[in-house]
């Protein structure tokens, strides 16, 4: 593969990943982009028009970098294996475990992604993580559950990150612990949701009440 001859859109994958293990170090800056260039050999100049907003971009192809492994660790035939539950514990795991080796650039991502300017853009990277999963997981949902699932998830997520941030237990026990208390939480909303949309022909309608109050049976 000639670096050369590689477009923009095909660079932007290779240069994110090394552009994390530099904001190790250096923050979400020029000069862990400048690092990520040189080692993958090609001018700086052209590794920033990679990401024309600058560490909100960065961390941008650093998240979709994540959500590619992701797709590519779980096939269909081993996500087939799993129940709903253990899908998405799995999902977030493998998230948690990918972004291990950069810890502190991810606690630096969301501090960058955390600035006033930045939310909109955060809460759409999260958005779309939760998506991701919840696709993968199985789900096809296309009506309003399809909203309520992922912003739930989202929310999961973030804040299982945040746990995972500051975890100092051993083997990360403390997450687990937080990740399944919460998947559980989810589970037993879904369950209810489910059960009230199973019951929804059975309770009382105030339209069709209404309509007979107005076109009474003869």
């Amino acid at each position: 593969m000639d670096i050369d001859d590689l477009t923009l859109d095909e660079l932007r994958p290779l240069v994110a990943p090394l552009a994390a293990e530099n904001a190790v170090f250096d923050g979400w800056t020029d000069m862990a982009l400048t690092a990520a260039a040189e080692q993958l050999g090609i001018p700086p100049e052209r590794a920033r028009l990679l990401f024309p907003r600058g560490a909100v971009d960065m961390i941008d192809a650093w998240y979709a970098s994540t959500d590619a492994a992701m797709a590519a660790a779980f096939p269909p035939d081993r996500i087939a294996k799993l129940k709903m539950r253990d899908r998405i514990r799995e999902l977030v795991r493998f998230r948690l475990d990918h972004m291990a080796p950069v810890r502190e650039a991810a606690r630096r991502a969301l501090a960058v992604l955390g600035l006033p300017q930045n939310l909109v853009s955060g809460t759409r990277l999260g958005w779309r993580a939760a998506d991701a999963m919840w696709r993968l997981a199985g789900d096809t949902a296309t009506d309003f559950n399809h909203y309520t699932k992922r912003v739930t998830l989202a929310g999961l997520y973030l804040s299982t990150l945040m746990v995972w941030l500051g975890d100092r237990s051993e083997d990360g026990v403390d997450t687990s612990t937080f990740l399944d208390r919460r998947i559980d939480d989810i589970m037993k909303i879904e369950v209810a949701k489910a059960r009230w949309r199973s019951n929804a022909m059975y309770r009382p309608s105030l339209t069709r009440f209404l309509g007979r109050l107005r076109y009474p049976a003869v």
